[in-house]
């Protein structure tokens, strides 16, 4: 979330000129690059590597206010946090970012990206300055139109900026008007939708794109990421698989590793990713495929080896969130609370997102120093002013709602927030959110099916557990909670400071400790 310059968009009405391939200065992605035209290529695809081992506007001003303030939040209580969003969001908008299960991994989909050569830099402001300017002289250029969009999608997803999601999806109508059924936009429209969280709507655009052009990585990427979002596990993989022998590549390997991971492989989402950091180049792909496996070192309890897969991220791109995230996270649970809360506060001065606010607002109740309690409560505050302007401003934060409502705050709000996710789409993280929202609001009969629902696919997730053995206790069903809590614990002890301190706190009253 860092001011913008680039906020003028290129004229959509003059043609100056006939149509031509666009090119841009390069840039790095924050995420691996799905592109439909080149990918990063590899000597083998990832089912071998699982056998073998428009004008600067008010809104935009908002979020920039958010961020401006967020940098105020290190220096100590944040007071007024209700009015501080408010002022920031005047104009009906909201700072968004990735939607965060209860373990921090990201769960929404699509990470955006765009051709190759305006993926090569580091700089995501200049590039879409760059065809821009273009686009002003060579305004029939439809692959430059698509790719404009793209960057938008992109530059929405960095900063958690959903102005951007409008110019996108006039750049890329603009691309199909000068070339209908065009699989790049078509693509890009894919991308757009599933960022919107319309992830029905991204498999349509992504059925007409594929029938332009089955190989655009783009789409098949889209693909996955839509599939899983609705909890269709088996499509999804069968789609990954497609995806893996047509455009191997980073771009496949780990959406294809996040498919193996939900269904409990994690020695071969493991050694996928391994295979696509080897073949990293550019430091976007680097910090983003060593998070990942950061992410799912911390989640399988081996803290050390997250730690330097952080370092490594950080090392390619030391401003790159959900590294400094995911190590501040691993800091605690290894025991580092003073780094670790440095390194929350941080996060949270960039970007005060709830599964960040919700993070450093525990850290502080584990360190329990004077002040701490309210700094805390300030946190889960902010976190529910959030929540109300993000309703207003017509967006969907149902199931960041129901995590945090459910721990941290109104026991209804929760439940409501998770009932209406679970209308949406049935994955195992809306089973898991509603399962906790029910037992909040003491109507665990209720949840006990969806908790085993959100365990059922054999993913590893130590909150799930957690989740599901306090439940299970609040059922009677001693046996079964002590084996779910003690699963918890030791697959990953340090998964939340609350929580696992409540775990440890069911077994040692059921006489396990």
């Amino acid at each position: 979330m860092v001011p913008r310059t680039n906020d003028n968009e290129p004229e959509h009405e003059t043609d100056r000129g006939p149509a031509t391939e666009g090119t841009a200065a390069p840039m790095a992605p924050m995420a691996p690059a799905a592109t439909a035209d080149t990918a990063t290529e590899t000597t083998s695809g990832a089912a071998d590597a699982g056998r073998s081992a428009a004008g600067v506007d008010e809104r935009v001003a908002a979020l920039r206010r958010v961020a401006a303030a967020g940098r105020r939040l290190r220096g100590g209580r944040v007071a007024g946090c209700a009015a501080l969003l408010a002022v920031a969001l005047t104009a009906g908008s909201i700072a968004v970012g990735n939607i965060r299960d209860g373990d921090g991994r990201g769960v929404a989909a699509a990470p955006g990206a765009v051709a190759p050569a305006v993926l090569a830099s580091g700089d995501l402001d200049s590039s879409i300055g760059t065809l821009q300017a273009h686009l002003r002289a060579q305004p029939r250029d439809f692959g430059g139109w698509a790719t404009l969009g793209l960057a938008y999608v992109e530059q929405a997803r960095v900063d958690g900026d959903p102005s951007r999601y409008p110019q996108a999806e006039r750049a890329l109508d603009r691309s199909l008007a000068l070339e209908p059924e065009g699989d790049q936009a078509l693509a890009g429209l894919a991308a757009l939708a599933a960022a919107r969280h319309d992830f029905t709507g991204a498999l349509d655009f992504v059925g007409r794109a594929l029938k332009q052009n089955p190989y655009n990585e783009r789409a098949l990427a889209t693909r996955i990421d839509a599939l899983v979002e609705l909890g269709r596990y088996d499509a999804a993989s069968k789609a990954a698989d497609t995806a893996d022998t047509r455009r191997p590549g980073i771009p496949v390997f780990t959406r294809y590793a996040y498919v193996r991971e939900l269904r409990g492989d994690v020695r071969t989402a493991r050694r996928v990713m391994e295979q696509a950091l080897d073949n990293a180049v550019a430091p976007g792909d680097v910090a983003y495929v060593a998070t990942a496996l950061g992410q799912l070192a911390w989640s399988q309890g081996d803290y050390t080896t997250a730690l330097d897969h952080y370092a490594r991220a950080l090392a390619a791109d030391d401003t790159y969130l959900p590294a400094l995230e995911g190590r501040a996270r691993a800091q605690a649970a290894s025991g580092e609370l003073a780094e670790a809360v440095r390194g929350m506060e941080a996060v949270v001065a960039r970007a005060p997102l709830p599964g960040a606010l919700v993070a450093l607002g525990e850290l502080y109740e584990e360190r329990g120093a004077e002040g701490d309690r309210d700094r805390a409560r300030d946190q889960y505050a902010l976190v529910d002013a959030w929540t109300a302007l993000a309703r207003a401003g017509g967006v969907n934060p149902d199931l960041d709602t129901a995590l945090a409502a459910a721990d941290h705050g109104d026991a209804d709000l929760a439940l409501r927030a998770a009932r209406a996710e679970w209308s949406r789409r049935h994955t195992v993280h809306t089973a898991d959110a509603l399962a906790w929202a029910l037992h909040v609001g003491g109507r665990d009969e209720e949840a006990l099916p969806y908790a085993r629902r959100a365990t059922a696919t054999g993913y590893r997730n130590a909150a799930f557990l957690h989740h599901r053995g306090m439940i299970e206790l609040a059922t009677g069903r001693t046996k079964d909670a002590r084996a779910s809590l003690t699963a918890a614990l030791e697959l990953n002890p340090g998964f939340s400071p609350s929580a696992a301190r409540e775990a440890r706190a069911a077994l040692k009253s059921l006489g396990a400790e």
